[in-house]
């Protein structure tokens, strides 16, 4: 295993040098800095292809982590794997839940836990697996992006959790016209659901085509709710300001940058 890496990172410097930066930019410096201790997350949605083409042109070895729930389209599993051949990916790891845990979540829900209770279903299948998965890298590359929906449009691109995590959005300041335009410019795949109204993709009992005028994401837990699985929410980011101020007290105590 290879030991976690201590980093100061001005966090304040970092996202102003991004703002407008190109995604590409981003994840070259992403992979530079973190390497080998470096994760991206994928669900192998429409526009995660636009992420994962850009990381397979800089290092198509990184890990790509897939939350296999149990509970996916056919659509998407068939997707994925097209997608995996076609990019030359050569290191994605599903991730599942815990041995036992699943399955005790169906019989006790009368074999719909995404019904009776799907934060449990989602931490199961989703939050407690990949929050496993981090603790073996130091950067998490994520696809999201401000104009998604009303609980994203606040991400930075670079983001500190703690325990010295660092989450990489790169398409935080993208909108859905530039992802459309870089997927024609390199004749991307698109997911066989999207021309059925899904814009956003999770499990299929809880995805529903989105409706004309609304956000993105408002398909899915359609008529509840909820918004997110919660492997977007399960950590705190760090505030800009804390990260400047635990610098200020490194500099002081007599480290560096």
């Amino acid at each position: 295993m290879i030991l976690m890496k201590s980093r100061n990172i001005d966090l304040e410097t970092v996202n102003a040098r991004f703002e407008k930066a190109q995604p590409e930019l981003i994840l070259k410096w992403a992979i530079q800095e973190f390497e080998p201790r470096i994760a991206l997350t994928s669900s192998f949605q429409t526009e995660s292809i636009v992420l994962l083409h850009m990381v397979s042109q800089l290092n198509p070895a990184i890990e790509v982590l897939f939350l296999n729930t149990g509970w996916h389209f056919e659509e998407t599993l068939k997707f994925k794997n097209e997608v995996i051949t076609s990019l030359g990916l050569t290191n994605v790891m599903d991730l599942e839940a815990l041995p036992g845990k699943r399955e005790k979540s169906i019989s006790s829900s009368d074999g719909k836990p995404y019904f009776k209770d799907p934060d449990h279903c989602c931490y199961i299948n989703k939050v407690e697996p990949l929050e496993l998965a981090l603790k073996e890298v130091d950067a998490w590359i994520s696809g999201l992006r401000r104009s998604q929906s009303k609980t994203r449009k606040d991400i930075q691109i670079v983001e500190e959790y703690q325990k010295g995590l660092f989450k990489i959005n790169p398409l935080a300041n993208v909108t859905s016209g530039d992802i459309w335009w870089y997927m024609k410019e390199h004749k991307l795949p698109v997911h066989p659901l999207f021309e059925k109204g899904y814009l956003s993709i999770g499990c299929w009992p809880c995805t529903k085509p989105v409706q004309p005028g609304d956000d993105e994401r408002s398909g899915r837990w359609a008529g509840t709710e909820k918004t997110e699985c919660g492997i977007h929410t399960f950590l705190r980011p760090k505030k800009i300001s804390e990260g400047i101020l635990e610098q200020k007290e490194s500099k002081e105590e007599g480290g560096g940058i």
